[in-house]
């Protein structure tokens, strides 16, 4: 790790990071999380821990007059021997809202998992550097998008000129979801359908997608009771579905509390509940999912439903009938709560679309389904007479040179 001469040292501090909400300062760098402290103290899934730890969403929010910048980064790499290389995550660089660059780092820590038996190794690595050139030398909105799957810690920031914290002048959208919120296989940070709905909304996003683990953990529900924001959505199902996690006569009880504990932070909030996206292996067969072994043993990544589709019959969830117990409880609470929403995630990505642009693994959409879904829910959402299109007027004009 080299640096270039006459850069000053900047410190790393919490008003100039955005989208997570806890900082831990560890003897490697400044950790970003998803889930604060408490919270990732009740929590005893190893999933959970490792996509919360994921900066999906998080950036590093500059105004400055600075041309070159040096960014230290320690990410955390996954391998899983048999299965397709994972590409290095990617950074991307915004400059007043505007994609300009896009760069991996070198170096990094390696988590190899096997697949087959869990067993886990650590290759300890070094810090990697992300290095910017040649910026317009005026005042502007800089903003460096961390890769939204790979757990990274923020070393060091050198730059040619001063640094302001970007003000914090636009509207709070919290979002929680599966992995499809967090960006599953979307090209790079910045282009997250949340992301792209954010930016179409003008407003402020943070986002609590968190990979197979969008399950009402109680936990959660408290952490976005107690996140500020201004408008705030859940999309829930898929995840209940793929883990077997519960019956019908569990679900609609833990969405009331789920539902009840962020109204208890936020009475008036607009809160939106989505439903599912459609994924055809799991619309009339419960799960648990699981990888494809044949798939598995060709390289690939495949995702199989392995329930029985009789057993929804003894209260089993598919995403059919969750999506038709959200629409009864949300048309129940609405009554009482004129600022509770609904939107059939099947107006994201339906029967249609799945003709168009198939999902790749039998579950998660691709780059360009990313960005379709995001379009949508910016259309339906935060354009008039959407739920948030209120918040989304508030939003600061755009920045231009």
């Amino acid at each position: 790790m080299t640096t270039t001469p006459n850069l000053t040292t900047v410190p790393l501090t919490e008003d100039l990071v955005r989208g997570a909400l806890e900082l831990e300062r560890t003897d490697r760098g400044l950790l970003p999380h998803r889930l604060p402290a408490w919270a990732r103290a009740q929590n005893t899934d190893p999933q959970l821990a490792m996509v919360e730890s994921h900066p999906s969403g998080v950036r590093v929010a500059l105004r400055t007059r600075a041309t070159t910048f040096e960014l230290d980064t320690l990410p955390t790499r996954r391998e899983y021997p048999g299965t397709p290389p994972r590409p290095d995550g990617l950074y991307d660089l915004l400059v007043d809202g505007v994609l300009v660059e896009q760069a991996a780092v070198d170096g990094g820590d390696v988590l190899v998992t096997d697949l087959a038996t869990g067993a886990t190794e650590h290759r300890r690595g070094e810090p990697g550097t992300l290095r910017v050139t040649g910026l317009p030398a005026r005042d502007k909105d800089v903003e460096i998008w961390l890769p939204h799957r790979e757990t990274t810690a923020l070393v060091a920031l050198r730059t040619d000129a001063p640094v302001a914290p970007v003000p914090a002048d636009r509207p709070v959208w919290l979002h929680h979801g599966s992995s499809i919120s967090h960006g599953s296989d979307a090209a790079s940070p910045s282009t997250t359908w949340p992301a792209v709905a954010a930016a179409a909304g003008g407003v402020e996003l943070v986002n609590l997608g968190f990979g197979g683990s969008a399950l009402l953990d109680p936990f959660t529900a408290r952490t976005m009771r107690d996140t500020p924001a201004d408008v705030i959505s859940v999309k829930i199902g898929i995840n209940l579905v793929n883990t077997d996690l519960m019956r019908v006569r569990a679900f609609a009880p833990a969405v009331h509390g789920f539902l009840d504990t962020i109204r208890d932070g936020h009475p008036d909030t607009p809160l939106l509940v989505v439903s599912p996206l459609l994924c055809p292996i799991h619309e009339d067969t419960p799960g648990p999912g699981a990888l494809d072994p044949e798939a598995l043993a060709e390289g690939r990544l495949r995702f199989v439903a392995t329930g029985d589709p009789s057993d929804v019959a003894t209260g089993r969830l598919t995403l059919r009938v969750i999506r038709a117990e959200l629409a009864r409880v949300v048309a129940q609470r609405a009554a009482s709560d004129p600022h509770l929403h609904h939107l059939d995630g099947l107006e994201l990505y339906g029967e249609a679309d799945a003709v168009e642009h198939p999902l790749p693994d039998q579950l998660h959409p691709d780059a360009a389904t990313h960005l379709l879904i995001g379009r949508r829910f910016a259309a339906s959402v935060f354009a008039a007479p959407g739920p948030f299109a209120a918040v989304a007027g508030r939003a600061r004009p755009s920045r231009t040179s």
